[in-house]
């Protein structure tokens, strides 16, 4: 698909670049190809990064796109942190691309992860009225039913895959019965989930051509699937969230089929796969570092709050986010203009040496969570955040008081992705 110049493209952030800048020295940080790469090799180039006087703008050479364009890499804790502060000067518009959402595909991402105020803010409020703190005693009682039905058929089932049955399973289950979803539903969530963010895995979408045709399916599937609940709702309400979203609020506000249909695929993609892949992570830390498991074993409920802060700064599932400078405009004593495109880099400002004394240690005493993992400060701090600690929480709780013991075998496989910092494949034994 061509692209023009015209103010659609200015308003995703493709704009040529028309003043001097040096020569990329750095690969691309947002090509699948890079995250790839040996974890050795990732945490050496962010170092390096990191220790720039400003942040390093990175060529970009897209196919369709006349001119050479690119992205300022913020990799640095206090840069992420005050772009995310100032939403007036930095645009969320797209966040979750790397060039903009297309036309084909506003329907189903068009949600306000992906929007600035007003309009980011009236969804907010009508949703946080059904996924706010003073849901989270339901919330934590469905999780604590689900967790049990999980871990007693993983034990009745024996050692095997840890993804699809136990990491996967807790976040589809947990929100599908606060959404009255049925549990046969359960693999047509999973499956066009896993197409949606692995595109470009062949496990998921053997040939890479036809990776944009399989993620408008999918997500043409997901919004069908929501909007035929929608109707059945609206038809004969019932006592769940799906309900809930689509009444009429005491102040008249209400979830148009569109806001309902990219706000599911949201809860969808940035809610499972969040919590799915922080869980499966877990394992892999406190398999590689038995001394931190039997420290969280010999008391769960004391170190479980910043154990669980650890494993989310240290798995990090979502890699980055996008920003464009809505105007000419200064950040920490660097300068941008209108136009820009500007990547927060999540992963890296969780290793930032400055806010997390010798970051690659893995440490549940650390006692911190100013990570960034949720997005920093500001209106796009996740909505979800606290139902993804408690459902880790509780799941950790009931699984190693149950199989304590258990344990991650061989390597895992990692999701073909810049975007999730996922694992696809997970063996577990016990």
């Amino acid at each position: 698909m061509g692209l023009t110049v015209g103010p659609d493209n200015a308003k995703r952030g493709i704009v040529p670049i028309t003043d001097s800048k040096p020569a990329a020295t750095f690969p691309d940080l947002v090509d699948p190809s890079f995250w790839a790469r040996p974890h050795a090799e990732r945490v050496a180039l962010f170092e390096e990064m990191r220790g720039l006087p400003r942040p390093a703008f990175i060529r970009q050479n897209m196919p369709g796109v006349p001119w050479t364009f690119g992205y300022h890499a913020l990799v640095k804790y206090a840069d992420i942190v005050e772009v995310s502060r100032r939403p007036q000067d930095f645009s969320s518009n797209g966040a979750t691309t790397i060039i903009g959402l297309p036309p084909e595909l506003d329907e189903y991402y068009g949600s306000m992860i992906n929007m600035d105020n007003p309009e980011h803010s009236r969804l907010r409020r009508i949703v946080s009225r059904s996924f706010g703190r003073n849901m989270i005693p339901e919330f934590e009682a469905v999780a604590t039913r689900t967790a049990r039905r999980i871990i007693d058929e993983l034990i009745a089932r024996g050692p095997g895959d840890f993804i699809r049955p136990v990491a996967a399973e807790m976040p589809i289950a947990v929100l599908s019965d606060m959404m009255g979803i049925p549990a046969e539903d359960h693999d047509f969530l999973f499956d066009r989930s896993n197409t949606i963010v692995g595109p470009l895995d062949p496990d998921y979408v053997p040939d890479r051509a036809d990776s944009e045709r399989a993620v408008i399916e999918a997500s043409r599937e997901l919004g069908d699937y929501i909007a035929g609940l929608r109707a059945e709702r609206l038809a004969a309400p019932g006592n769940d969230l799906i309900t809930k979203l689509v009444q009429v609020q005491a102040d008249g506000e209400q979830l148009t089929r569109q806001e309902l249909v990219s706000f599911f695929i949201l809860l969808v993609i940035a809610g499972m796969e969040t919590t799915r892949n922080a869980i499966s992570h877990a394992l892999v830390l406190l398999t590689e570092h038995p001394e931190q498991k039997q420290l969280l074993l010999s008391d769960f409920d004391t170190h479980a709050p910043n154990a669980v802060e650890e494993i989310l700064r240290v798995s990090t599932p979502i890699n980055w986010m996008r920003r464009v400078a809505t105007r000419d405009c200064d950040m920490n004593g660097h300068r941008f203009r209108r136009g820009d495109r500007i990547f927060l880099f999540y992963w890296s400002g969780n290793r930032d040496e400055s806010v997390f004394p010798d970051p690659y240690r893995f440490d549940i005493t650390r006692g911190t969570n100013a990570h960034v993992t949720f997005g920093a400060v500001g209106p796009h701090v996740c909505l979800g955040a606290h139902l993804a600690r408690m459902e880790i929480t509780v799941l950790y709780r009931e699984l190693l008081a149950a199989l304590p013991q258990i344990h991650a075998v061989g390597q895992p496989r990692r999701l073909d992705s810049s975007f999730i910092e996922g694992i696809k494949h997970l063996h577990c034994a016990f």
